[in-house]
């Protein structure tokens, strides 16, 4: 296998959660540029159709299909409309993630506290549930979850939402012991600290900036593009005989 084919997607089917921006559309981006057909996933439709039409517009094939992971019934239904149009399902990215709290964690409401769950562990659990089952069909597939370093070592206030990304590291782990026989691999990313919207409020706000760099050997804050590659690595062809792993992207965060 040559060195480019070991990262070719060229007719699979790959669908990315919270691909409407962020990390989501430079993973759906990088995996239409190496030739898969892309659904391009999250809340709502307009907000993806954008990505599409950039995807399209560089010769990549992609198409909308919105799903709010936090709702059962949309995932279900998601999963019914690719069952229906491609009867098959390659690679899933999980990344749409919920982190309505940045405070105390003794703080944290309730409603605060359900909406982090409901997204980040049992959206989770049943994407790759019904994702796992669909591949088993045909083969397998890769499934990566995208988890961060805050659920090895949890961000401060950011309590709920650190608990839940370690609740998907463990999930991560489960899947992969359990699916590895019927063909599908699960894996991880770890992301570090990655200028998105998401991260806004710690990126924006120069204090919190300058303390957060001094844990970070590569003194810097990532772009999202730099966190489509492992992602490219983990579902493609190189890493066959991958499964179980948490891949840190993190500048060297976690080293300290």
């Amino acid at each position: 296998m040559s060195s480019t084919a070991i990262f070719d997607l060229k007719d699979k089917i790959a669908l990315v959660t919270g691909a409407s921006r962020g990390i989501g559309e430079a993973i759906a981006k990088l995996l239409a540029q190496q030739g898969a057909h892309v659904i391009v996933s999250s809340r709502k439709a307009e907000a993806c159709e954008k990505v599409v039409a950039e995807i399209k517009a560089a010769g990549g094939s992609a198409e909308t299909i919105a799903c709010h992971i936090g709702e059962m019934a949309q995932i279900e239904a998601l999963y019914q409309t690719i069952s229906s149009k491609h009867g098959r399902l390659d690679i899933l990215v999980n990344n749409a993630a919920a982190n309505p709290h940045f405070g105390p964690i003794t703080e944290t409401d309730v409603g605060a506290f359900q909406k982090t769950v409901d997204v980040n562990i049992r959206g989770y659990f049943f994407m790759s549930s019904y994702g796992a089952k669909l591949m088993a069909q045909n083969g397998g597939g890769a499934i990566v979850n995208v988890a961060s370093v805050n659920g090895v070592t949890p961000g401060v206030f950011q309590g709920i939402y650190s608990i839940t990304k370690a609740a998907v590291i463990s999930m991560t782990k489960s899947f992969a012991k359990e699916c590895a026989a019927s063909g599908v691999r699960v894996n991880a990313l770890l992301p570090g600290f990655t200028e998105t919207k998401f991260a806004a409020t710690l990126i924006d706000n120069p204090a919190i900036l300058k303390q957060a760099l001094q844990h970070i050997p590569m003194n810097r804050v990532a772009q999202p593009n730099e966190m489509a590659g492992a992602v490219l690595y983990l579902v493609s062809p190189a890493a066959s005989y991958t499964t179980g792993v948490c891949l840190n992207v993190d500048g060297g965060y976690l080293l300290n």
